[in-house]
């Protein structure tokens, strides 16, 4: 609020019953002065403190965010009201991709598809366009000085990595190359940026909560368990972070049961549960909730969910070929409807429901339908395979693509513009 002017009616009646003396005379004209400068700020911090009080009246963290005007951290500026980002169509675009695979020494050879024969490109050439705006170009230099003595961290499985090596490519190139550095320990990947003193880090935790699939190197285990209630297992790691990216989904995905360990790994006779696939990942989402409830301010740091990462395992569902998948694959799905059967309605409701009861400020990046029509950017043959191919793989190739991870560059790098738009303008 301003404060009454000097010409009020209070302010003759002040100065009539008040006797001045020489000093408060001569100080008087330079405190109006500051408080006719500086009147925008107080109002600004006093309706600051007004969101803050209304924002505890209200259930829906996005309802606050919305009604109260509430600035985020890291944002500078808002989404065209009535924009949803998530929702648009892919459009061919020359000046992509954002940056060549053979620039980025930090990409897996899991997904490095060019180094591994893949014959067309075409894949990298395409650019999202939400139907209600545009997104925000990605600038690299103003992700790097956000980042400037923090850490920015994704958790996850291999996806999550990809995301986490696609932002990596995406920045690395204004940083000398003796002022950055890659190396692992234990679950961690670490990316140091010195001149920053800030880092870029993934850690492998593929259900988020322990399991018996949780060495970041060994963990092709067929009979997955995973341990209730055990989100500080890992989540003690991940402390600190200043920007933090979730993603869990594919390893749950072993049919309709998922089995729960109730007490210890340590124990002798293990007391292992069976319960819906659906049951297991309400399990995880709410104890990610809680866990950033308890460590994560919301007044300093950020919070993100990656949705799933949809698979092409079956051709037949978009109009192709029985028995068939992604592999061979150079052009995208087309039906604005489309949605393959790998990624699971029950698992989006499960989110949906379990975000929309929480007060926990986190931010959703729905990537599932976008990437749903691009059957055309996996890495299908062209990467390090984990094994010798046998005979009859190496006849049907079919046998062994890979439609589950993404070339880089290519959509990932889709993921992280969706990510910084989110991230500066919510």
């Amino acid at each position: 609020m301003k404060p009454p002017p000097s010409s009020s009616p209070f302010s003759s009646s002040f100065l009539r019953k008040i006797r001045f003396s020489p000093f408060l005379l001569i100080l008087l004209p330079f405190i109006v002065l500051i408080i006719i400068l500086y009147s925008e700020e107080f109002n600004c911090i006093f309706s600051q403190l007004d969101s803050r009080v209304s924002s505890q009246q209200h259930n829906s963290m996005s309802r606050n965010i919305k009604k109260n005007k509430q600035k985020l951290p890291f944002a500078i500026g808002e989404t065209e009201e009535g924009c949803d980002v998530f929702s648009g169509r892919w459009v061919w675009d020359e000046n992509r991709p954002l940056y060549e695979e053979s620039e980025c020494p930090y990409i897996q050879p899991q997904l490095t598809c060019q180094e591994h024969g893949r014959p067309d490109k075409n894949y990298q050439h395409w650019r999202w366009q939400p139907h209600g705006c545009s997104l925000p170009s990605f600038n690299a230099t103003l992700m790097l000085e956000t980042l400037r003595g923090k850490k920015m961290l994704f958790v996850g499985d291999s996806l999550n990595r990809g995301q986490f090596v696609s932002m990596v490519c995406l920045v690395h190139r204004l940083v000398p190359d003796d002022a950055k550095s890659m190396k692992t320990v234990g679950n961690f990947d670490i990316f140091t940026i010195k001149d920053y003193n800030a880092t870029i880090e993934f850690y492998w935790a593929p259900f988020l909560l322990e399991s018996n699939s949780d060495d970041a190197v060994k963990h092709r285990i067929e009979e997955r368990v995973v341990r209730k209630r055990s989100i500080n297992a890992h989540g003690k790691y991940w402390k600190g972070a200043d920007i933090i990216v979730f993603n869990t989904y594919l390893w749950w995905m072993r049919g309709l049961h998922f089995n729960i360990l109730q007490g210890s790994f340590d124990d002798e006779v293990k007391d292992i549960v069976e319960v819906s696939t659906e049951e297991a990942y309400r399990m995880a989402m709410k104890s990610m909730l809680k866990w950033i409830k308890k460590n994560m301010d919301p007044n300093k740091t950020r919070v993100f969910f990656t949705s799933m990462s949809p698979s092409h395992e079956k051709s037949i569902e978009w109009g192709g070929e029985p028995n068939k998948n992604c592999y061979n694959e150079t052009k995208m799905i087309e039906d604005p409807n489309y949605w393959g059967t790998d990624s699971r309605k029950s698992i989006m409701q499960v989110i949906a429901k379990e975000f929309s009861k929480s007060k926990v400020p986190i931010s959703f990046l729905n990537i599932t339908q976008l990437s749903s029509y691009r059957k055309d950017a996996h890495t299908t043959i062209y990467k390090k395979q984990w094994s010798p191919l046998t005979p009859e793989q190496l006849a049907n190739p079919f046998s062994y693509a890979d439609c589950v991870h993404w070339c880089l560059p290519g959509l990932q790098d889709t993921w992280n513009e969706l990510l910084f738009a989110k991230l500066f303008y919510p």
